[in-house]
């Protein structure tokens, strides 16, 4: 497979600062190809983000793609924004990690009205809580549909192996109100504590209002004493996202008071030294989508560019529904860290194998992407 040479263009720029680009600034990867993919994203440069800009910069580079990367730092005025700036730079599709479903109302008339494709990862539009919006989607024709996780199911695991662990007081530090997918996170969090006090009246457990400290280190630290200082007892801090910097500010302010492995930190983003921090105590336990959600997205996207995937008229469209990592051990990280961080999960050859696909045997790709899948098609 040829490289292609990369080189990163600034092409508009708007307000503040997310990480160490503009809120708003369009980066561009340069490629052979006449196809253009646009992503939107909360940061491309935080932990999470870092990863997921290198899957999808990788399989650009496999199917000579362009792609351009808006960072929106999760601000409704930069997540609708960052679809027009896509649209009007020419991009043929889009990926976007947007930050509540209020957002993609405007997201898909914009996408709409410019003939973009458009699909979501790491979120997906609430049925049940939006229902409108929803239905923007099932009318649109360029809305492809969502790429996300069992957040039910995953927050519902992490609270249990507190749980089980012994503690009872856990604090809840999220990101931004409103977001679907901290609000299925939550459901499952609170799921987990009304079972446990059920079955367990003499041994009662209880879990905060959450504290939000959206996608900063400094309001991370912040959101952690704060809960800290008004609940004493607390024995557990659930991070329930933000890409990663909260979790770091959380993790450093915890040790300045002394806390490390007294309150057992439990996230869904994954750290670079997430070995270590299991290791000191300063992790408990880590979730995470393993940042395969962009790819997909992005291979649907890709798909639907080429003519392969049609959505089907009046559906809401394509979904993907990851099955969630769970790392408790600095074992269990060794191996996640040796395939998922180290190396890519999958080769050039597969992800162009992978684009090949027909939208179910993609589906069952996806689903079936674990540790153990990677281990043992690497080691064939």
């Amino acid at each position: 497979m040829k490289k292609r040479m990369r080189k990163a263009v600034a092409i508009a720029a708007t307000a503040a600062m997310v990480g160490s680009l503009p809120a708003g600034a369009v980066t561009a990867q340069a490629a052979d190809d006449d196809i253009t993919i646009g992503v939107s994203i909360w940061s491309s440069t935080d932990v999470l983000g870092s990863q997921s800009k290198k899957i999808i910069d990788k399989a650009a580079d496999a199917l000579g793609v362009n792609v351009m990367y808006v960072d929106q730092g999760h601000v409704s005025e930069q997540v609708t924004a960052s679809v027009e700036q896509l649209c009007a730079a020419g991009c043929n599709g889009i990926v976007i990690c947007n930050s509540a479903d209020s957002e993609m109302t405007s997201a898909i008339q914009t996408c709409d009205a410019n003939q973009v494709y458009l699909t979501q990862f790491y979120r997906i539009i609430s049925e049940e809580n939006s229902p409108e919006v929803y239905q923007t989607a099932c009318n649109s024709q360029y809305y492809l549909g969502a790429v996300h996780e069992d957040e039910v199911t995953n927050g519902y695991t992490l609270v249990n192996l507190l749980l089980e662990n012994g503690d009872r007081n856990i604090g809840l530090e999220a990101w931004t109100v409103g977001d679907a997918t901290f609000q299925q996170r939550w459901t499952g969090y609170k799921q987990a504590v009304d079972e446990w006090n059920e079955a367990n009246p003499d041994d009662q457990a209880t879990i905060t209002e959450p504290v939000y400290a959206n996608t900063s280190s400094e309001e991370g630290a912040a959101a952690a004493l704060s809960l800290y200082n008004s609940n004493p007892d607390m024995d557990a801090l659930i991070v329930a996202g933000g890409g990663g910097d909260p979790l770091v500010g959380s993790i450093g302010a915890l040790a300045n008071e002394g806390l490390t492995g007294k309150i057992d930190v439990v996230s869904t983003d994954f750290l670079d030294d997430l070995g270590e921090q299991l290791e000191s105590g300063g992790m408990f336990a880590e979730s995470g989508g393993h940042f395969c959600d962009p790819l997909y997205a992005f291979l649907i996207t890709y798909n639907a560019i080429k003519g392969n995937y049609v959505k089907d008229e009046g559906s809401f469209g394509y979904e993907i529904q990851f099955p969630y990592l769970y790392v408790s051990s600095s074992e269990d990280y060794e191996n996640y860290k040796k395939y998922f961080v180290d190396d890519d999960p999958y080769t050039d050859e597969e992800l162009v194998e992978l684009a090949g696909y027909s939208f179910d045997d993609l589906n069952k790709a996806a689903t079936s992407l674990s540790i153990d899948d990677v281990i043992s098609r690497h080691s064939n």
